[in-house]
């Protein structure tokens, strides 16, 4: 199964050929061919108590444990839209479910979630907006041409690209206005409605670098286990360059919270305590290491976001931020979750409630 999607998926060569020019980027919401889409901000190393902030949609609902959220499906899967807004601090309201046909509009331009959610715009400017008494916002995204190619299936059946964007504008998170100014990742996904699609666990995060860069990290694994993908990204907003390291990319889960039950009765471990790490023959080195702020937020996809204390060191060059963005999801057998976990400190740990909002 993982040498069949590594043949399947031709986004390594997109990496490593020339940039894209944005017009040739697709941004749409569901068509005759593509029945699943996918459009998201995130925005890393904020201020407390923000830390991080995302816009997440999902217009369908695909055919994979780890990316359908089954607890949010009203009428079809193909009709259902869901969104998901969230930052570090508490919150009741980060995940709304929508029927695409009832309470959306999906023009060119501008794509309207109920009386809700807002996306305009066209490249390379965009704007979303969201007007709600616990979370509102109101930010615009200038895209760059610095863009990194997730997935990309042969004969154009999937792909999932990810542009280092600059965000301005404002958040009100209970009554507090902030406003920002800094690096994001604006991303988009399309695919046919495959009737299977082998993703089970998914781990992506995000942290923001001095100098204009960003560090994405990102791992894939099927429902036997099987890496389907292991990557790091290094990009560099000022050069407009993407670095992909994609070969002894390691994934370490150290410690781990108790285990939960998601509302899709999912069982799931959380991570509390993680690192990533890249060397290479060249001698270039990338570690992450990380501590969860234990903020975790039910709804994207199976899984959960939450942000975690870090520091990146880079060719001995060390970072340390309280901002990174985390996206976990789990839906692999325990005795695959379970592994190790004799390393994984699972007892005596204090403070932490996942959150499991809905509305």
């Amino acid at each position: 199964m993982a040498l069949f999607f590594d043949l399947l998926d031709q986004s390594k060569q997109c990496n490593r050929a020339s940039q894209n020019s944005l017009d040739q980027l697709p941004f749409h919401a569901p068509n005759n061919k593509y029945k699943i889409t996918h459009h998201a901000l995130i925005i890393p190393n904020l201020p407390a108590p923000l830390h991080y902030f995302n816009f997440y949609s999902l217009l369908g609902q695909p055919n994979a444990l780890a990316l359908q959220n089954e607890s949010s499906i009203n009428t079809s899967p193909l009709d259902t839209a869901i969104v998901f807004n969230s930052v570090s601090g508490k919150m009741a309201g980060c995940l709304h479910s929508y029927s695409m046909e009832k309470d959306c509009s999906f023009l060119q331009n501008q794509f309207q979630f109920s009386d809700c959610e807002r996306i305009q715009g066209e490249f390379p400017n965009f704007q979303i907006e969201r007007e709600d008494a616990e979370l509102s916002f109101k930010i615009k995204i200038t895209a760059t041409n610095t863009v990194s190619h997730f997935i990309k299936l042969r004969m154009t059946l999937a792909e999932h690209w990810s542009l280092l964007c600059r965000c301005e504008g404002e958040i009100i998170y209970q009554k507090q206005k902030i406003e920002i100014n800094h690096l994001g990742t604006f991303d988009f996904a399309r695919t046919i409605n495959f009737p299977y699609i082998p993703f089970a666990f998914y781990s992506y995060q995000i942290v923001n670098l001095k100098n204009d860069r960003q560090l994405i990290c990102i791992q894939i694994r099927n429902e036997i286990n099987e890496i389907l993908q292991s990557r790091i990204y290094l990009r560099d907003g000022i050069k407009q360059t993407t670095q992909m390291f994609d070969e002894s990319v390691e994934f370490n889960i150290y410690r781990i919270y108790p285990q939960i039950t998601t509302p899709n009765g999912h069982q799931m471990y959380l991570p509390r305590e993680f690192e990533w790490k890249h060397i290479n023959k060249d001698g270039i080195q990338i570690i992450l290491t990380a501590q969860s702020r234990g903020d975790f937020k039910f709804g994207l996809g199976a899984g959960y976001v939450g942000s975690f204390n870090y520091s990146v060191n880079i060719n001995n060059d060390e970072e340390i931020g309280e901002g990174g963005y985390c996206e976990y999801i789990d839906c692999r057998a325990l005795k695959w979750q379970e592994q190790n976990k004799e390393d994984k400190n699972i007892k005596n740990t204090a403070n932490f409630v996942p959150f499991l909002t809905k509305r």
